[in-house]
């Protein structure tokens, strides 16, 4: 229950490093505002992709069934999972299939959430994330901290160093543009050694059974270009039902992530080349069970945009990693608990309620509200510590009472005034770990209301 508050405390003792990731995530935050108010139509965008994924969700049976059907007659191999453990071994057999041992991936959360690096590697296959951001965090055996900026929590001065102890690079040369340079070089021989290519797929069309992926740097199209085999795969959310419906989307992925107009590259991949093979992978795991709850089926909207990390003062503060699940920030607390209630109950609790999460959302999930709902939830299933629940029991019997309250006010002020530093100020006051408390009043409101309510 307490693991992000632990990990958050670990991020924050770098205090240089947490500031640092508070700005350079408000920047984009920034970045994304100043873009959004030069469409006049933004708010109508965000209100029409909403409706467009209400439309998916609840007709996506008949949907994913049209899906497989268009794909298959581009000559598309269409395979389903029912979980990590399904899609892990489906794209295993069709690596076994072609021998294949060298394969590069563009950028997928959802093969981070089935663990797939994991499980080719165990198989002695290489595996290279392509995506630059991406193959920082492989080099350094991290998970990704953020669903665009991968690598956002590492300085360029330890990219430096990761670079020159892994590829040679110049010592202390921190230089952004010759690392990515060093970069090039060494992922454009993988490229060409691919026996297959994988990629995430950001949006899937069931008119067409094609699917379209938005990238920066290319290295999907290089991949796929590149290799014999290509792999997609895909969650079963990610359909939108015609073609006419991704401009849309695509107007509001990049500049609610990063604020660009658009992504450098939006490929659509329709059928194989002659003489390859295109795979889709559609992908369950657990989002069948999501869409079942009535209060929380709104979080399969989500386009992976990241919006709502860069704006939440909790994230930016605390680091992804915090957040110990393949998702972090506000969308990954609500789509967690899903999956694990367990093992996740402590992230619906890691946020303030501000809203600014579901303010900059662009398909607006209400993810505050879910938020909300899901720590009814925790407590409803008994997953809440004790050390919270039995305060919270003895502060429903104080606030039931008007005497009690009132004196234990009246006590708590005095203390607070009177007391020593080292009995305020301990183990078991959370919140005066990281500020001091305010200064107590001499009265409480109803005190100062009786003797001032006349004038």
């Amino acid at each position: 229950m307490s693991q992000h508050s632990k990990r958050a405390d670990n991020f924050i003792k770098d205090e240089a490093r947490t500031d640092w990731h508070d700005k350079a995530l408000w920047h984009v935050r920034e970045k994304r505002d100043a873009s959004a108010e030069k469409l006049p139509e933004w708010e109508l965008l965000r209100a029409t992709a909403s409706q467009v994924k209400d439309n998916v969700l609840s007709n996506l049976d008949n949907y994913l069934v049209q899906f497989e059907a268009e794909a298959k007659k581009n000559g598309v191999i269409v395979h389903w999972a029912e979980d990590a453990a399904d899609h892990n071994n489906i794209i295993g057999e069709i690596l076994k299939k072609h021998n294949a041992r060298k394969i590069v991936k563009s950028k997928s959360m959802l093969t981070e959430e089935c663990k797939l690096n994991d499980f080719l590697e165990e198989k002695d296959i290489e595996i290279i994330d392509t995506d630059l951001g991406e193959r920082i965090i492989q080099l350094r055996k991290e998970p990704p901290s953020h669903v665009v900026l991968p690598a956002i929590h590492i300085k360029k001065e330890e990219v430096g160093e990761l670079f020159h102890q892994k590829l040679g690079t110049e010592k202390g040369n921190s230089d952004p543009t010759y690392l990515t340079k060093a970069a090039r070089t060494h992922l454009r021989n993988k490229f060409f050694e691919a026996d297959a290519a994988i990629t995430g797929v950001n949006f899937g069309i069931a008119e067409t059974g094609g699917v379209v992926i938005c990238t920066n740097e290319g290295n999907a199209d290089m991949g796929c270009h590149s290799a014999p085999v290509q792999i997609h795969c895909m969650g079963i959310e990610k359909l939108l039902p015609n073609a006419e419906h991704l401009g849309v989307f695509i107007r509001l992925l990049a500049r609610s992530a990063t604020g660009q107009p658009s992504t450098i590259y939006t490929s659509h991949y329709q059928k194989p080349r002659p003489g390859t093979e295109m795979h889709v992978v559609i992908v369950d795991n657990g989002r069948s069970t999501h869409l079942g709850k009535e209060d929380f089926r709104n979080s399969l909207k989500c386009i992976r945009c990241g919006a709502c990390m860069n704006t939440c003062p909790i994230y930016r503060r605390s680091g992804g990693h915090s957040y110990h699940s393949t998702i972090p920030g506000p969308i990954g607390a609500i789509l967690s608990p899903n999956k694990n209630l367990k093992e996740y109950s402590d992230l619906p609790f890691a946020s303030t309620l501000c809203g600014s999460c579901s303010d900059v959302c662009p398909v607006k999930i209400n993810i505050h509200e879910q938020l909300y709902k899901w720590r009814q939830e925790i407590y409803r299933n008994n997953e809440l510590l004790k050390s919270k629940t039995i305060p919270l029991k003895i502060t429903t019997k104080v606030f039931e009472n008007p005497s009690v309250y009132n004196s234990l006010g009246k006590f708590a002020r005095g203390s607070l005034r009177n007391l020593p530093n080292f009995m305020i100020y301990n183990g078991w006051n959370a919140w005066g770990k990281q500020r001091d408390l305010p200064e107590a009043p001499k009265e409480g409101f109803k005190e100062w209301y009786k003797k001032n309510r006349d004038e």
